[in-house]
C-alpha cells in the first residue's frame, strides 16, 4: 500500500537496526483516514473468506483491526492485557512476548465472543517475530475457531515472524513489508496487497 509506504518514509523513526517508531499515526496518535484506508484494503483482500469476526490485541491493532471489522460489517474482538472486574466469564487466555516492550503479557477473550462457529482474520500493527500472532492463534484454537489469515500494517520481513506463520499454513497479508533498519534508512520489499 503505496500510502502507508510513504507515511512511513515521512514520519517513520529507525531507533538501532530492529526497531520502527511510528508513533504519529499507529502506535499512540492515529491518523483516522489512513488506519480507515489499511482497513478498507484488508476487507477487500479477504472479503471472499466469510470471515464472521476480526480479532487483534489491545492497543496498537485496535485502530486497523476496528476499520476492518466495520469495512467487512462485523464485530471486532480485541484480546485484553489484564484483566478488569467485570470480566467474571469464562475466559480463554495465554501469555505473548513482546519484542518491543520485553515483558510477557497474558492476554485474553471471553468465551462467549469466540466460538467454533467463527472464522476470524487476525489484524495487528506489526509482525516481528510472530508471538502476538501465534496467541492470537492459541486463543482462536482454544475456542475451535478457523482463522482466515492474518493482515499486517507493518511487517519487519527481517525478522522471523511471517515465515512462523507461514510454516504454520496461516496466510499473511502485509501492506508494508520492511526488508531493513540501517543507518537511519528503512528498505522495503514489495507489500502482499
Amino acid at each position: 500500500m503505496q500510502e502507508l509506504m510513504d507515511r512511513i518514509k515521512k514520519d517513520g523513526h529507525v531507533i538501532g537496526n530492529e526497531v520502527l517508531k511510528v508513533d504519529s499515526f499507529l502506535t499512540h496518535q492515529v491518523d483516522p483516514v489512513l488506519m480507515k484506508k489499511v482497513g478498507q484494503r484488508f476487507a477487500e483482500v479477504f472479503k471472499e473468506e466469510n470471515v464472521t469476526k476480526v480479532i487483534t490485541i489491545e492497543t496498537s491493532g485496535i485502530t486497523p483491526a476496528v476499520y476492518t471489522a466495520e469495512a467487512l460489517g462485523v464485530p471486532m474482538i480485541y484480546a485484553r492485557k489484564s484483566k478488569s472486574l467485570t470480566m467474571d466469564e469464562e475466559l480463554l487466555s495465554t501469555d505473548v512476548y513482546s519484542f518491543t516492550k520485553q515483558v510477557t503479557s497474558r492476554i485474553s477473550i471471553s468465551r462467549k465472543f469466540l466460538s467454533s462457529e467463527d472464522k476470524v482474520l487476525l489484524i495487528d500493527d506489526f509482525l516481528a517475530n510472530g508471538m502476538a500472532a501465534k496467541g492470537l492463534l492459541d486463543l482462536c484454537q482454544q475456542a475451535g475457531a478457523k482463522t482466515a489469515g492474518v493482515g499486517i500494517v507493518i511487517e519487519k520481513s527481517f525478522q522471523s515472524g511471517r515465515k512462523f506463520l507461514e510454516d504454520a499454513g496461516i496466510r499473511v497479508v502485509s501492506l508494508a513489508r520492511v526488508a531493513k533498519l540501517e543507518d537511519g534508512t528503512i528498505s522495503f520489499l514489495e507489500a502482499d496487497a
